[in-house]
């Protein structure tokens, strides 16, 4: 990769050299902050205040008269804009070829494409020229680019950062990103650029607390339960993620099938008719690439019908996905099934480019946060990149499971916020069964999904509703019994306690990770109810059915 790449250019010019050159004399002292003296580029769909927003088409040259949103928000914390980065034209794209001021490649191959719609912004943190890039993410388009070239792409939770002052390719959809070489930068980025803005519609405020479900802690991480349709070097580089993925977390195979049904539906349905609305008006002028315009113009053979129809396809369809979430933190996938070649794209532009998104084009329709991390590489050489998402509003507990991944963050120890008494439940007080309630009056949260340690035994006790109890018999499963952590307010436990009927009691439940937590054991039992075998009481339940 050289500097002269078409990655960090000032798209509104044509200069063919990085626009940081010609506009680092003009640029005026950063300000204190987070961020302060910290250059950044920013992908050419978001406004720059003086420079033209071309989201690569050339037509467009009315310079943007203030900064966008979530430029603003960081110049505010100390950023200094050095320039635009290329872009998939109306940040459509996944591969990073569509710009009429060329094509970018990955910093590892001359051959290979650097993925997109925010190839500049990847390419110019990965080769050293910036620390931090915005980009945009719809589709994948901050994700994608980040696996190509060995980097982090942060993609919040939907209306967390404002998209003001960005050109819209599907308003509803479209998340601002980030793109840096840690997730600590990630995470700085990230507490800088989230803010309400009344602005947008489509703007969401971070709620207080964590939603019920999302634990503050991550631990129990969701993998495919079946093959994958992975390229061969994909495939040995994500077998190599899977087992360094057991190292952080507790792993759990799950059906992503309707995750990967979803995906089809962004571009393979009606939803491709947003980017005809947000942007049609503009593919008549000069200069736009033949593929966006025949993959936006495509939204006219989608009527309203098929609108609603694809959206109650898409309801059912996360319904189903969303139950992942019930019993993990989150969820392991590869950022792309393969890494296509500059000539491979060229030979079948509309094909290869649907294929990079099969992991990634469902994130925002199913309104999940997510974050892509470096994996290492292929048997080749070329960088391997995996993503992990979460619930909305799960950003924060993302960004530490991700930090643990990169080695960035070590595991934390099991300790109470202040105020606070740690609680272990495995049956009815799990979240989603008919006691969590009673945890949630209680200002219970949760503080993580784990499991106990090795020997336990759980059984089936009589009681006013089916609930088991734990009992540490010593010849239990090596790998424990599922358990979820909860934090109460002082007085809880107490408060619990006066509920709890015989014969469950509290007493010191052993977690997997060596600390010791009160929880729900069980002081009598019947032998012929032991229930250990399902490894928990929601596979239990599952079973029952």
């Amino acid at each position: 990769m050289t500097i002269t790449q078409p990655s960090v250019l000032d798209a509104a010019r044509g200069l063919d050299q990085p626009a940081f050159i010609s506009l680092v004399d003009s640029l005026p002292p950063p300000v204190e902050g987070p961020l302060t003296g910290v250059p950044i580029a920013v992908k050419d769909n978001i406004d720059v205040a003086g420079l033209p927003t071309t989201a690569a088409c050339p037509a467009l040259t009315t310079p943007a008269r203030a900064h966008a949103f979530a430029v603003q928000r960081m110049v505010n914390a100390g950023a200094v804009p050095i320039g635009k980065t290329n872009l998939d034209q109306f940040a459509t794209g996944l591969v990073g070829t569509r710009s009429p001021y060329g094509a970018c490649h990955s910093v590892a191959s001359d051959r290979h494409v650097s993925g997109g719609s925010s190839s500049g912004s990847a390419v110019a943190v990965a080769a050293g020229i910036v620390p931090l890039a915005l980009g945009t993410d719809t589709a994948g388009s901050g994700r994608v680019p980040a696996a190509f070239n060995g980097i982090v792409g942060m993609k919040p939770t939907r209306g967390l950062v404002s998209t003001s002052g960005v050109l819209p390719a599907c308003p509803s959809l479209d998340c601002v990103t980030t793109l840096t070489r840690m997730v600590a930068e990630a995470r700085t980025a990230f507490e800088v650029l989230v803010a309400a803005d009344p602005a947008d519609p489509y703007s969401r405020a971070m709620p207080a607390q964590l939603p019920p479900g999302v634990a503050r802690r991550m631990r129990v991480v969701a993998v495919p339960a079946g093959d994958l349709d992975l390229d061969d070097a994909h495939r040995v580089a994500w077998q190599q993620a899977l087992a360094h993925a057991a190292t952080v977390a507790h792993l759990v195979p799950v059906d992503v099938t309707p995750f990967l049904d979803a995906a089809t539906l962004l571009y393979g349905g009606a939803f491709v008719a947003e980017r005809l609305e947000a942007f049609g008006h503009l593919l008549d002028g000069d200069g736009v690439d033949a593929t966006v315009r025949r993959i936006v113009l495509g939204g006219r053979d989608f009527d309203a019908a098929a609108v609603f129809a694809d959206q109650r396809r898409l309801a059912a369809l996360r319904a189903e996905a969303m139950r992942v979430f019930v019993g993990c933190d989150a969820l392991l996938l590869p950022v792309t099934p393969g890494h296509p070649t500059l000539a491979d794209v060229a030979a079948d532009p509309i094909g290869v480019n649907a294929r990079l998104g099969t992991y990634t084009n469902m994130t925002n329709l199913f309104d999940l946060c997510a974050i892509a991390v470096p994996a290492g590489s292929r048997p080749d050489g070329l960088p391997f990149g995996v993503q992990l998402l979460a619930p909305a509003f799960a950003d924060r507990p993302l960004l530490d499971l991700a930090a643990r991944w990169t080695g960035e963050a070590g595991e934390a120890g099991e300790a109470a916020p202040a105020h606070r008494q740690l609680l272990a439940v495995a049956g009815a007080h799990l979240s989603g069964q008919p006691a969590n309630g009673e945890l949630l009056e209680l200002g219970g949260r949760l503080h993580s999904r784990a499991r106990t340690a090795a020997g336990y035994r759980m059984y089936r006790v009589p009681g006013p509703f089916p609930r088991p109890g734990l009992v540490a018999r010593g010849d239990g499963p090596a790998d424990g019994i599922e358990v979820e952590v909860w934090d109460l307010p002082a007085g809880g436990l107490g408060e619990l306690l006066a509920r709890i009927a015989p014969p469950l009691a509290l007493g010191q439940v052993e977690l997997d990770d060596g600390h010791s937590v009160t929880g729900f054991v069980a002081t009598d039992v019947d032998p012929a109810d032991d229930i250990t075998a399902y490894g928990g009481w929601r596979a239990y339940l599952a079973a029952a059915q």
